[in-house]
């Protein structure tokens, strides 16, 4: 454990209404920039995001420069996740109501979750369950940048830094207990002047071999 200690409201929200009721209407929008939106781009094809993957709450684009050989798409909105041209599989979950993926165990090669993490509830719940159905060894990456529904947003995000943003996720990690330790980068220059870009990712950690006395 690294020390970091969550506040008993961290995981607050100003509005605390059911999630599918903000997401009823579908927002055919990007919620980044050009510039950020390349450098999630950039870093799915640098750590070699392919093969069987899953896109948490997701929505119409997923970001990926070639698309995966299957990429499963999870959000709240049917409408958004169908116009998505990169999916090949569509699921509507709500992992704030249920943070237990409705997915088989083992069935994908990467999890990745694109601006979406502080709007989690019961993140370390959720990230044990992307352990889950991950096959061994396999790569969960999230990405995120200083623009949110600070409405729907918890509080503990609302009031941290950029750099303390990266501190909360890799906390995420570790505290699920199913990954080797997170590595932490920021995907746009310092001196960037649009949306900065900051990605935390780890593996998870694989089964240790049976010995005997």
């Amino acid at each position: 454990m690294s020390g970091f200690e969550f506040a008993p409201d961290f995981f607050d929200r100003v509005d605390s209404s059911a999630d599918p009721i903000f997401y009823v209407s579908p927002r055919f929008v990007t919620h980044i920039d050009d510039s950020a939106i390349a450098a999630v781009g950039e870093l799915y094809e640098d750590l070699g995001i392919k093969g069987e993957v899953l896109d948490l709450m997701s929505s119409w684009v997923s970001h990926f420069r070639e698309t995966p050989r299957l990429l499963t798409v999870l959000g709240l909105n049917k409408a958004e996740l169908n116009a998505n041209r990169q999916a090949a599989a569509h699921v509507v979950h709500d992992l704030n109501a249920d943070p237990r993926l409705p997915v088989a165990t083992g069935s994908f090669d990467s999890v990745v979750c694109c601006v979406s993490v502080d709007y989690l509830v019961r993140p370390i719940e959720v990230f044990r369950d992307v352990a889950r159905v991950l096959r061994p060894g396999g790569l969960f990456v999230c990405t995120f940048s200083n623009r949110c529904f600070p409405t729907k947003a918890i509080r503990g995000w609302l009031d941290a830094s950029d750099t303390m943003h990266s501190s909360i996720v890799a906390e995420y990690f570790r505290r699920s207990e199913a990954w080797n330790e997170p590595v932490a980068a920021r995907r746009t220059p310092a001196h960037h002047v649009g949306d900065p870009l900051y990605a935390v990712w780890s593996t998870t950690r694989r089964a240790e071999s049976a010995t005997s006395d």
